[in-house]
């Protein structure tokens, strides 16, 4: 029986066999390995509105900076839809065309509104903007979308892969208005 023993010591030994002994993962390596999965799964369930905060350009000043004026939703959530404007000197962000109508219908004077551009993610004037209204990517604060695109080309390949009409910003504002009369 000894021999037996010893035998498979020497053989173990010889195998390069060792015990392992699992590791205890702590607290925060058990979060962290959850926060991963949850952003492995918001990236590939990710809405189409939505960006990276980091690139996200964001006007507004203080702890609701991230939040639309009117509304109060996200804004990097629903970055691709997002406007700013200047009223009495002070910046102000909407999470869509929705909102920034409902703001104008209060009979207030926006200055230099400017809307995302799709393609570079960057704050562009709303007057020099390519909408596509009505494709079948969803929109904002309405069932009918609203996507601007600093250049045709951009809009013509947006509409061709997902539908929707192309318009200026007098014909989207009127088609965001249609989300008030009921």
């Amino acid at each position: 029986m000894y021999k037996i023993f010893t035998s498979l010591v020497v053989l173990i030994l010889v195998s390069g066999c060792t015990l392992s002994v699992p590791k205890i993962k702590t607290q925060e390596q058990t979060a962290d390995a959850k926060l991963k999965v949850v952003e492995e799964h918001h990236h590939k369930h990710k809405m189409f509105q939505t960006v990276d905060k980091k690139d996200a350009i964001l006007v507004q000043e203080g702890k609701n900076k991230q939040y639309c004026v009117i509304c109060g939703m996200d804004l990097v959530k629903y970055y691709k839809t997002s406007y700013s404007a200047t009223y009495n000197d002070k910046e102000y962000q909407y999470c869509s065309l929705h909102c920034l109508s409902d703001h104008l219908g209060e009979g207030i004077e926006l200055k230099n509104p400017k809307v995302v551009d799709v393609t570079t993610l960057k704050m562009i004037p709303v007057l020099e903007a390519y909408y596509v209204v009505g494709s079948k990517k969803p929109g904002t604060m309405s069932k009918v979308s609203k996507y601007a695109f600093s250049s045709l080309k951009d809009a013509e390949d947006f509409q061709s892969k997902y539908g929707g009409e192309i318009m200026d910003f007098y014909g989207a504002l009127e088609k965001a208005k249609e989300d008030f009369k009921y």
